[in-house]
């Protein structure tokens, strides 16, 4: 990845900084960037060292939060607008994301970066233009990329996911190959030209606050700019199965299907190809 960000501080890291210390040490390995490399820092008495700055021990430094660089101070990689949103760190490195507290990625079992390189490649990538409904983070993207997608269409619609994502060393940094467009693909995709695109990755947010990404009219325009014989794979994740009996990836084949695909099941979501 060729972006240059600056220091990225968790928990972890400060405690082993803070511990080499104690133990007398002058300089430190660790990763200041989410675990994607590694970097040696000097320690001081009051701060640390990194490519000729110099940086405080973050004070009251809380567990699953990512810190950045700003000025004169570490602050929390988080926004608050319309709602809360925060970059948090995994035990995998790449991180996920939440809005108000709901995570964004799967994380208990897997790295949401390897998930995205499975899912990915279900599509089978190499040669083809492919429709990212809902970027995130772009852990789809950037699967895509390395897979040698011809192109990518990757659409988020909020502005403040787009700035996590600019912060975040694990998010593909700008390439001629992906179009990063800040638009809600429900309202954009009724302009895109029919059959312009070889497959499509579909992971909205739950059904409760984005129930036009599931809707029969969405399905329909998705199968409209598919080619014929293209893929889907649609994540549903199983939200209140338990509670509630609702088998969402069973609903959602459903309308995939009176929009023109074949259907089958796999893993956390559902993958479809345009009959």
């Amino acid at each position: 990845m060729s972006r240059r960000l600056g220091p990225l501080l968790t928990l972890p890291v400060q405690q082993s900084l803070l511990a080499a210390r104690q133990a007398g040490a002058t300089t430190a390995v660790c990763s200041l960037d989410l675990d994607r490399s590694t970097t040696t820092v000097e320690l001081h008495a009051d701060a640390w060292s990194w490519d000729g700055g110099r940086f405080p021990f973050l004070q009251g430094c809380k567990d699953r939060t990512i810190y950045h660089w700003v000025d004169t101070a570490f602050q929390p990689v988080a926004r608050f607008t319309n709602a809360l949103i925060k970059l948090v760190p995994t035990p995998w490195g790449p991180p996920t994301f939440e809005i108000d507290g709901i995570k964004m990625l799967p994380t208990a079992h897997v790295s949401p970066y390897a998930d995205a390189e499975r899912k990915v490649g279900l599509i089978a990538p190499r040669g083809k233009r492919i429709l990212d409904t809902c970027g995130g983070l772009g852990y789809f993207a950037a699967w895509c990329l390395a897979g040698r997608a011809s192109h990518v269409y990757s659409y988020e619609s909020n502005p403040d996911v787009i700035w996590l994502r600019s912060l975040n060393p694990w998010s593909p940094p700008a390439d001629a190959a992906l179009t990063l467009i800040a638009a809600d693909i429900s309202e954009r995709i009724a302009i895109m030209p029919g059959e312009s695109v070889d497959a499509i990755l579909h992971d909205p947010p739950r059904f409760g606050i984005a129930g036009k990404l599931y809707s029969q009219v969405f399905y329909n325009e998705l199968a409209r700019v598919l080619r014929s014989k293209g893929t889907l794979f649609h994540y549903t994740g199983s939200p209140n199965r338990l509670s509630s009996g609702r088998d969402l990836a069973s609903e959602v084949a459903a309308r995939l299907r009176v929009a023109g695909f074949t259907t089958r099941p796999n893993g956390d979501g559902v993958l479809a190809v345009k009959t």
